[in-house]
């Protein structure tokens, strides 16, 4: 059985001799790894050409091709793979070689089954960093600030407390909220409340993603799986094994990329494009969406067996319109972090400057929240923030500009008065709509920059579009 901490590779084992091959072909399962076992040269670079491996062992000395040849052959087509030279007329020379070509390891023969496991042992702790390093790399690319959930309100106490009970489980999570409500947030919350804290965080939009390249940044490829793929290149979910992997935008993939996602969320198994064989990964899925996931199965836009996958547990965010309480914790901690201090007087946001805050409505959430805080410390130039110093799309919604002469008021007229009527109620994808025509129009059609100002991925904004344009709607641009 696998060791826990003994990562799974896969490897391509290389030699002449029959008996060695008979045991190498038991034994390596038994450590925990994959294994291609290959009788000569030529037989190691067919199976190169279908697949790519973590490492390989390879003989010196075999009829036809040599072991020398097959190095060179690696470090051409698949340089990620971890060379380990394994002969019986070992010399100094050949280890210096071996080395100088860029092998890992030297093993003389007759080798010991735990001298190779060891080695391999190795090559799998180094991989695991190369993984981690990745993942920090993607996430220093994002603007992550803190990772604290602020709020103390009933609404916040309660994703809180969902957060600690699901967070140490494997279990598939499904975050619903919308845009700008800090769905990463709370997956990097649950990431770092569980055992695989130690281990990658890796965060992709999904709407963001160019079409045809969405199933290489998912699974990987190997060199020449296609025009452009001049090196191999590992897929997402490969760099977050033993980690978890943050599908944001779920709701914008194809039913191409439904299908395979599911396939892994069943297996756990990948496939680079290109190859032919899976291999296992361990990787905990978090998801999140802003869009009615059932209506879009209704409607035949997304698997109705994916929706059941991905939402073992449901975290639902609240808007910011539905914890107004928290405004003053969060404009207080987004200026902490626009001033890079830890701590701020309590004079730094005037009363009137949070009442205009709070009568707010926040159609962008935290997000806006956030660009208004921006806004305002910097045209305070780090003082006490006043009213003035807010975005006018936050003030014009509080007060009133009061005329500075009084003006005459006519006489009364006797008119009837109707009945007032009831206010229509507008539903949330009403109110969506408005707020993003109104935001196209406002850039004069200009989509990309309407997609930043919303804090939405451009893909997101064409779809919505089309939607609206199918519903009889004029499109500016």
């Amino acid at each position: 059985m696998n060791s826990p901490s003994v990562a799974k590779l896969r490897v391509l084992f290389v030699d002449d001799e029959g008996p060695i091959r008979d045991v190498m072909k038991l034994e390596l399962p038994r450590m925990g790894h994959d294994a291609t076992i290959c009788e000569d040269g030529e037989s190691a670079l067919k199976a190169l050409e279908k697949n790519t491996f973590d490492a390989a062992i390879i003989d010196l000395r075999m009829p036809g091709l040599s072991g020398w040849d097959v190095v060179d052959h690696i470090k051409q087509v698949s340089p990620e793979t971890e060379i380990i030279i394994s002969t019986g007329h070992g010399s100094m020379e050949a280890a210096i070689q071996a080395l100088r070509k860029g092998a890992y390891d030297f093993i003389p023969k007759p080798c010991k089954l735990v001298t190779i496991a060891n080695v391999l042992k190795r090559v799998g702790e180094k991989r695991a960093m190369v993984n981690k390093t990745i993942a920090l790399e993607n996430r220093l690319k994002a603007v992550e600030g803190n990772c604290r959930l602020v709020g103390d309100t009933p609404e916040m106490q309660q994703v809180k407390n969902m957060i600690s009970k699901i967070a140490p489980t494997d279990s598939a999570v499904l975050i619903l909220g919308e845009t700008g409500t800090g769905k990463e947030l709370v997956a990097r919350r649950i990431h770092e409340e569980s055992n695989r804290a130690s281990m990658p965080f890796v965060a992709v939009n999904c709407g963001a993603l160019p079409e045809n390249l969405v199933e290489s940044e998912f699974f990987g490829h190997r060199k020449g799986a296609f025009t452009g793929a001049d090196t191999p290149r590992k897929g997402l979910f490969e760099v977050a094994n033993g980690g978890t992997l943050f599908l944001d935008e779920l709701g914008e993939l194809d039913k191409n990329m439904q299908v395979k996602l599911l396939r892994f969320l069943e297996s756990g198994e990948v496939r680079r494009v290109g190859e032919n064989e899976a291999f296992h990964v361990d990787v905990r899925i978090v998801c999140a969406t802003n869009r009615h996931l059932e209506d879009m199965v209704k409607e035949g836009h997304f698997r109705e067996d994916l929706f059941f996958r991905v939402n073992t547990f449901e975290v639902v965010l609240p808007s910011l319109r539905e914890r107004r309480g928290d405004i003053p914790l969060l404009a207080r901690s987004l200026v902490k972090r626009f001033l890079k201090r830890s701590d701020i007087p309590d004079t730094m946001i005037s009363p009137e400057a949070l009442e205009a805050m709070k009568a707010h409505v926040w159609t962008g959430n935290v997000r806006e929240l956030a660009n208004a805080i921006e806004h305002s410390v910097i045209l305070s130039g780090g003082n006490t923030i006043l009213p003035e110093h807010l975005p006018t799309s936050v003030t014009n919604r509080v007060s009133v500009a009061l005329p500075s002469q009084p003006i005459a008021q006519p006489a009364p007229v006797a008119v009837a008065t109707p009945e007032p009527e009831e206010e229509e109620v507008k539903t949330l994808r009403q109110v969506e709509q408005e707020v993003i025509l109104s935001a196209l129009e406002r850039n004069k059609g200009d989509k990309p920059q309407t997609a930043r100002e919303l804090g939405i991925a451009l893909k997101t904004l064409y779809n919505k579009l089309n939607q609206y344009e199918a519903q009889g709607h004029s499109i500016a641009g």
